[in-house]
């Protein structure tokens, strides 16, 4: 088995750690939290330690989870590898592109698998939504986006995110990749706004943004996010890909909430239109939930160390999705395009 540590435990290291208690190619060793939080009754016989380092060193796990706040994911990760461990690290891979380079050039001298929680790319779902859209070919108009109006516990959670990340970036990524994934063009430039909506967080940050991403194959993005009790409920989650031969969209039915986990990743429906032909609506019911997400991220993670999968490209593309979403809020801050 593969012996693995969880560091952090809030909603995302929460739902990793019970994956690997589920999964028996693992054997989970330890957790790290600064804190005591509730956890699933699954994990109540797991001790929880407050030091990173401690455990890392005490515990020699084969695998370390990295699923705390976003400014430690980088040296996290590399000092798990330093110690010999192979890596899944929650999204955003880092806080700058340096740092996430850093991770990249660390995995290929020590020879360690990196996995970066892109969920989306283990939806059937997402990757039927990706593949129809491919068959339709470019250029695309990407229009993606989603709103979160979130209050009291979730809303803590946003605020707390928001000392190191604002939504665009944190969020951004997953989608970023998706537009990616489609296009397989490269970005040139991006161009942003944002605003503060709350007098709750910080001067310097903004819980609302929207960039445009433009690829060198004429394709171009737009992806919006906002988190708070002012946010709107209505049009927040915009899933949209459209070509010159039709589009492919995901339909949501009007009862869904901005801030349920699972809507971030079900699809319900996708629709996909042809030019000239009538609409094929496919039912995506029985599609898997947050929690089964994550046992398929972990799942791949396995897969990864016991095959020897070659994740380069994959760390490639998470370093450029970052690097995207960053010049977005490098663009929101300074009024003007970034050019890529």
């Amino acid at each position: 088995m593969i012996r693995v540590l969880v560091a952090g435990l809030g909603n995302m290291g929460r739902s990793h750690a019970l994956a690997y208690h589920r999964d028996p190619a693992f054997e989970l060793v330890g957790l790290v939290n600064r804190s005591l939080p509730t956890l699933d009754t699954a994990l109540a016989g797991y001790a929880i330690t407050p030091d990173f380092n401690e455990a890392l060193n005490r515990l020699k796990p084969d695998l370390v989870c990295v699923s705390t706040y976003s400014d430690s994911h980088a040296d996290y990760a590399i000092a798990a590898m330093e110690a010999g461990a192979d890596v899944f690290v929650e999204k955003p891979l880092a806080t700058t592109v340096a740092d996430a380079r850093r991770v990249a050039e660390a995995a290929a001298r020590l020879g360690r698998k990196v996995v970066v929680g892109y969920i989306l790319r283990h939806h059937p779902s997402w990757i039927r939504l990706i593949e129809e859209a491919r068959a339709l070919g470019g250029p695309y108009v990407f229009r993606l986006n989603l709103n979160q109006q979130s209050t009291g516990a979730t809303w803590e959670v946003h605020k707390a995110l928001m000392q190191t990340t604002s939504p665009i970036v944190d969020c951004g990524v997953h989608y970023v990749d998706v537009m990616c994934q489609i296009t397989d063009a490269k970005p040139v430039e991006v161009r942003g706004m944002g605003l503060r909506l709350s007098n709750e967080i910080a001067p310097d940050m903004y819980n609302y943004g929207h960039f445009q991403v433009l690829f060198d194959d004429g394709s171009l993005g737009w992806y919006e996010a906002g988190w708070g009790p002012m946010m709107s409920d209505t049009a927040f989650f915009v899933k949209d890909v459209v070509s010159p031969k039709g589009a492919v969209s995901i339909k949501m039915p009007e009862s869904v909430r901005s801030d349920d986990v699972d809507t971030h990743t079900k699809t319900s429906m996708l629709r996909i239109h042809r030019v000239g032909q009538p609409d094929q609506d496919l039912n995506m019911a029985d599609e898997p939930g947050h929690q089964e997400l994550c046992e398929r991220e972990q799942a791949f993670m396995a897969r990864a160390i016991t095959e020897n999968i070659d994740l380069t490209r994959h760390l490639q593309d998470a370093v450029q999705s970052l690097a995207i979403c960053l010049a977005a809020d490098e663009s929101v801050r300074s009024g003007q395009p970034v050019k890529l």
